[in-house]
């Protein structure tokens, strides 16, 4: 677990000790859960474009292995 995680759970963690003291005010966790859900939203979108990206990369070189296969093999049937 790497530093950021570290210190994200621990912050959690307080967060919930204080949750449970009556500590937090709703609005701010409210206001945090609003924050991760559209951060995760703009991760979910950018890893939708890259893995779109890649698939078209992946279908382009399936494309050139089958035009290299048959000429290969139209090359060793002459």
């Amino acid at each position: 677990m790497g530093f950021i995680e570290k210190i994200t759970e621990w912050l959690l963690e307080k967060e919930e000790e204080l949750a449970r003291e009556c500590a937090v005010p709703k609005e701010e966790i409210e206001y945090q859960i609003a924050k991760v859900e559209l951060e995760r939203e703009k991760l979910k979108e950018e890893c939708a474009k890259k893995i779109k990206s890649l698939d078209d990369i992946l279908m382009r070189l399936r494309k050139i292995e089958s035009i290299e296969t048959l000429k290969c093999a139209t090359k060793e049937s002459k």
